[in-house]
């Protein structure tokens, strides 16, 4: 790539040393690392998406329904976890959401469809929570 007298004139006119010039090339290859680490474990995530996956509601911690995403079915159904409180749940192309509650931030609403493994879903004065999960998938928690 670069004739040794021509590196050592780069290298001179930059006040550089040669050492310079390799550590600075080491640290430019090893910076598009990471994008090939994620490249490759995005392989692995597609490989894992012939799993079955899941929308677990759960109300007050106790899961009420589990509706298969992979199957072609439209659900919309109310939930009523307290008195004068309703959640209307609807799941529909392998997405889950809130449509409608009657909470006073409308938080669940306004976060919208949701279909990946780990995403949630929750409305905390009615406590409501969507969590979809994934069959084999690696638990996706931080602690």
């Amino acid at each position: 790539m670069f004739k040794k007298g021509k590196l050592k004139d780069i290298s001179h006119k930059a006040h550089m040393k040669i050492g310079d010039v390799i550590i600075i090339g080491i640290l430019v290859i090893a910076s598009f690392l990471p994008a090939v680490i994620f490249y490759f474990q995005q392989d692995q995530g597609q490989a894992e998406e012939t799993t079955e996956k899941y929308a677990v509601v759960r109300i007050d911690g106790e899961e009420v329904d589990r509706y298969s995403l992979d199957e072609s079915n439209s659900v919309k159904k109310t939930y009523h976890p307290a008195e004068g409180k309703y959640n209307i749940v609807e799941v529909k192309d392998g997405q889950a959401r809130v449509k409608e509650d009657n909470s006073p931030d409308q938080i669940a609403v306004q976060t919208g469809w949701i279909s990946e493994p780990g995403e949630t879903s929750i409305c905390l004065p009615h406590k409501l929570v969507i969590e979809i999960y994934q069959e084999g998938a690696e638990d996706t928690y931080i602690y």
